[in-house]
């Protein structure tokens, strides 16, 4: 998958929205949310099938509608996508922690 995606190059535009909707997180208590992680949610989320076509004023609406249920339901898939946890435990220490 390639790293750049194509409203990579409005993110400096929108990015009064972006940390708008940072604050709003935080005053919701959800305040290690990172504005790279939202940035991650929208373009691997919400602007995944995007074909470019999309304005600005379309992207800062966007932005501004997120959900925090959305963007934590994206980060909890997001965090089992990672390397397995119990991949780098031995037999024993499986056994114990199923106790």
């Amino acid at each position: 998958m390639s790293s750049e995606h194509i409203y990579d190059e409005f993110r400096f535009e929108i990015q009064p929205a972006l940390r708008s909707k940072l604050e709003e997180f935080q005053l919701l208590g959800y305040a290690t949310i990172s504005e790279d992680d939202l940035w991650k949610y929208l373009t691997q989320k919400k602007w995944k099938r995007s074909s470019g076509d999309r304005r600005i004023f379309e992207l800062v609406q966007d932005v501004l509608h997120v959900k925090i249920s959305e963007y934590m339901n994206f980060a909890t898939i997001e965090a089992f996508k990672l390397d397995n946890f119990f991949t780098e435990l031995t037999e024993e220490e499986k056994r114990e922690l199923l106790k």
